[in-house]
């Protein structure tokens, strides 16, 4: 049941939200051009914990992490359920110096977007899916051949909490040509934080980082549905309370 507590616990976390967005954004736009690219990752990346730090604080939101000994020393490609905005903060720092597969209208918001751009994502045209794809292969390769970890979130836009999204092969197929592992990522962020709402809610954010998924002698539909089916099957078992 929703209550005017828990509005008021959402509004003070949005109070705070915008007021480090703004603070990084100008910070980042001052000082980006002078700092080294990873050191530019932790600042930005900074930012977005406090962001995830301030939603538990307001809202009572506390986080679980299940197999961080998972996370592989070198590149690979993180294959993550999209449910909300928490998880696009938290990853980005968890596999760190790390490059996102996004929308371009991103890129254009103020502030934000001007800490993105610093992050070199990669950041494609979602109404022509041909020339994305291309996009994702040719600078994903790059990126990882710099020693970034790639993240992307195969259903391609948050899908809410409790449904499952078309997964797409392009994680897949990166992995598979630039010869790293795939890393699968379940979590229940939607729960506590469902996308395109105001309202938070308290609970427990369940993250669980998969063994490394090998790409050698894959196919990139095979490996999608190896990713789909390890990622939906952790969905029922992780707790909200």
């Amino acid at each position: 049941m929703n209550t005017p507590i828990m509005y008021l616990r959402s509004i003070c976390f949005y109070v705070l939200y915008f007021l480090i967005v703004i603070f990084f954004g100008v910070l980042s736009s001052l000082s980006g051009p002078f700092l080294s690219y990873i050191n530019r990752h932790h600042m930005l990346t900074t930012a977005g914990m406090l962001i995830v730090r301030s939603l538990s604080l307001t809202c009572g939101v506390k986080i679980k992490v299940e197999g961080l000994e998972n996370i592989p020393d070198g590149p690979c490609v993180v294959l993550s359920k999209h449910q909300s905005t928490w998880e696009t903060f938290f990853l980005q720092r968890l596999f760190m110096p790390v490059s996102t597969i996004l929308k371009q209208e991103l890129l254009k918001i103020p502030f934000f977007g001007w800490g993105i751009r610093l992050m070199h994502p990669i950041a494609i045209d979602r109404s022509n899916p041909r020339q994305a794809m291309v996009q994702v292969m040719q600078q994903g390769k790059q990126r990882i051949s710099e020693g970034n970890r790639v993240v992307i979130y195969p259903e391609g836009t948050r899908t809410p909490y409790g449904k499952v999204g078309k997964y797409g092969r392009s994680g897949a197929a990166l992995a598979i040509a630039s010869k790293v592992p795939v890393v699968p990522i379940a979590h229940n962020a939607g729960y506590c934080w469902p996308s395109h709402q105001l309202l938070k809610r308290s609970g427990v954010v369940h993250v669980v980082i998969g063994k490394p998924i090998s790409t050698t002698d894959k196919e990139s539909q095979a490996l999608t549905e190896e990713v789909k089916e390890w990622i939906e099957g952790q969905q029922d078992r992780l707790d909200v309370r």
